[in-house]
């Protein structure tokens, strides 16, 4: 009975869709974290009468026919790239873009990596680096004796030395955008890589048009709505309990033709 496999399908379907629920919720502190949502399509269709064909004798054509779909299946897992509230923490080292853009950072092997994660911290040589350790691109160093570090709206990362009436520039933090920010493949560490769905990254200061800008002392929250996510999570549910009861009521169906021939 094809009501089985159709059924199968779509708690296969709701289980995933549940997983990427589960992983929503659990990341609703990680900072500059994205939901991500399940996105499905139908399976195929047996045709059990074509339309648009002439009937018997050469009479009108068939309307509508009869196609019987066989269920669904996954098409993909997007991220949803949408902005998070900023979160003030008062640490001259976070820092969090208001708008469009990714810091670039230096991931193992000097793979150009990408992250909305602002956390950063500096090394033991000074330098500008990420909660795991890898440098922020371009290569920022912070000196021994700087009292205080300034970041602009635009980027520009300025050090405040005893003995210096003015600032000292460091250098400028850069953004990259993308033609397609739902292509770019998660590395976990709050990272992401490059891919050819993703296009090419384009780089540019912050502030330009194109570009949001950077705000010193925030941390980008979480867009994981917790209201969303658990209604959500209700609807899958139920949509499970419903696919297990075609199951059971197919069943119940076959015993009793297996009944019937006996």
């Amino acid at each position: 009975m094809r009501a089985l496999a159709i059924a199968a399908t779509g708690m296969n379907a709701q289980q995933t869709n549940v997983e990427v629920i589960a992983n929503n919720i659990a990341n609703i502190n990680t900072t500059g974290f994205k939901r991500a949502r399940a996105e499905f399509t139908d399976l195929l269709y047996q045709i059990e009468r074509m339309q648009g064909v002439p009937n018997r004798g050469g009479e009108g054509v068939v309307p509508e026919g009869a196609q019987l779909g066989l269920g669904v299946r996954l098409a993909a897992i997007r991220n949803v790239h949408l902005q998070g509230t900023l979160n003030q923490t008062g640490n001259q080292f976070d820092v969090a873009i208001n708008g469009n853009g990714w810091f670039q950072v230096q991931g193992p092997g000097g793979e150009t990596l990408y992250t909305r994660d602002g956390a950063f911290n500096t090394s033991a040589t000074g330098q500008i680096v990420t909660l795991d350790g890898f440098v922020v691109d371009p290569g920022i160093n912070v000196p021994a004796n700087a009292t205080k570090v300034t970041v602009s709206e635009t980027g520009e990362v300025y050090a405040s030395i005893d003995g210096q009436p003015a600032p000292q520039l460091l250098g400028q933090l850069t953004l990259s955008t993308f033609p397609n920010s739902a292509g770019l493949a998660a590395q976990g560490g709050n990272l992401f890589r490059e891919t050819v769905a993703s296009g090419a990254p384009v780089a540019g200061v912050a502030g330009e048009e194109g570009y949001g800008t950077i705000q010193q002392g925030y941390l980008e929250d979480s867009n994981v709505d917790p209201v969303k996510e658990i209604s959500e999570l209700i609807s899958a549910q139920r949509a499970y309990e419903m696919n297990s009861k075609v199951i059971t009521a197919a069943d119940e169906m076959a015993s009793v033709v297996s009944k019937g021939m006996r």
